[in-house]
């Protein structure tokens, strides 16, 4: 249950040794993320019309290998945890050698927009949207 994305590293995304600056990587983690919760329909769009925000309750980043300007990388975003939360787990490799350069996680929970509540359990439309995700199924049936 995963989604790649491919990404050109920009000039605008580095510093001045043409390497990524740090804070970029989270950019690069929430485009995967984006693709990921496209695929079983629950991007943030669709978040906002069930009644429900998902901010970002922690994040994590290990920068093991550098990413420079004019390198084509792909971002996994996997999903690993949506019962009482989103836990997203990532990792970015080289696209052309395939070696990892960078792996992280996000957390985000459900905050009923009415109440402005936090939920201390994935709301109902999470699951359904899951459960007609094939992707999901078949893991499920594993």
């Amino acid at each position: 249950m995963y989604a790649d994305v491919i990404i050109d590293v920009p000039f605008h995304d580095v510093d001045s040794m043409d390497v990524v600056w740090h804070g970029h990587y989270l950019k690069y983690f929430e485009i995967a993320r984006c693709a990921l919760l496209d695929q079983f329909q629950y991007n943030y769009v669709d978040m906002k019309q069930s009644g429900y925000a998902w901010p970002v309750i922690e994040s994590y980043v290990r920068y093991a290998h550098g990413i420079v300007f004019q390198q084509q990388i792909r971002v996994r975003a996997s999903l690993k945890e949506w019962e009482n939360r989103l836990k997203i787990e990532y990792q970015i490799f080289d696209a052309q050698s395939g070696k990892r350069l960078t792996k992280g996680f996000s957390s985000q929970v459900a905050v009923d927009m009415l109440s402005r509540e936090m939920c201390f359990q994935s709301p109902k439309v999470l699951m359904d949207r899951l459960n007609a995700w094939p992707a999901f199924q078949a893991a499920q049936g594993e």
